[in-house]
């Protein structure tokens, strides 16, 4: 097969092929963390992810200069294709680093701080489905993302990280991490949303600027 686009790294397979699909989505994963400038694909792993802020449940959340590293190791748990819709499901283990500014109330427990922060997820499985139409270009089909959703559910745990919780107070500084550390499951439901969407949004758009480039025909096998 020629891949005149520069998509040699990527094996088409046929839509009902299901261990293919997940084994060349499998291939592709370190390959797209790299960023492939060619196709003005940025680099994924390590993701910079500029500033988060968001308001909900009484917390007021500021992300800032973000580093997210982990992505590379991503594991490709399903890619299923069924007319317009793709799903796509992956498990992460990420680490995230940044500053932060948090106040307010982290479930029941008051929380302030300002600083340097770092969040690590382990097992992390996002489920993304794709809704996918095509385009013609030089007499070529090429897909192109119309919209997508994610869920995402952390499997073995979540451990926070903030530094200079309460102006430096150790006391109430260790008391909010052994509780958000103990109860990492419903903090990760309260803090992460907003930053998990902002990791994904990365990945989609990055990831699927390959389908403005490489036609249908390099992709599947009809």
């Amino acid at each position: 097969m020629n891949n005149s686009s520069g998509s040699s790294f990527i094996t088409p397979c046929r839509e009902e092929d299901l261990p293919c699909l997940k084994a060349s989505a499998q291939e592709a994963v370190p390959i797209l963390a790299a960023g492939i400038p060619s196709m003005g694909i940025a680099t994924l792993d390590p993701m910079h992810v500029d500033r988060v802020k968001t308001m909900q449940a009484g917390l007021l959340m500021d992300f800032r200069n973000t580093s997210v590293t982990g992505l590379k190791h991503c594991k490709v748990l399903m890619l299923k294709r069924h007319g317009p819709l793709t799903n796509l499901d992956l498990k992460c283990s990420v680490t995230m680093v940044g500053d932060y500014t948090l106040g307010g109330k982290l479930l029941i427990m008051p929380i302030n701080g300002d600083g340097r922060y770092a969040i690590k997820i382990r097992d992390i499985v996002v489920k993304i489905q794709f809704h996918i139409g095509q385009k013609t270009r030089d007499g070529d089909q090429y897909w192109v993302v119309e919209s997508w959703k994610h869920t995402s559910e952390v499997e073995k745990g979540v451990h926070f990280r903030f530094k200079n919780l309460f102006n430096g107070n150790q006391e109430l500084s260790d008391a909010v991490h052994n509780f958000a550390n103990s109860n990492w499951r419903d903090i990760f439901h309260e803090v992460a949303p907003p930053i998990v969407k902002a990791i994904v949004s990365k990945i989609v758009s990055e990831s699927t600027k390959l389908f403005d480039k490489v036609p249908i025909k390099e992709l599947v096998i009809e």
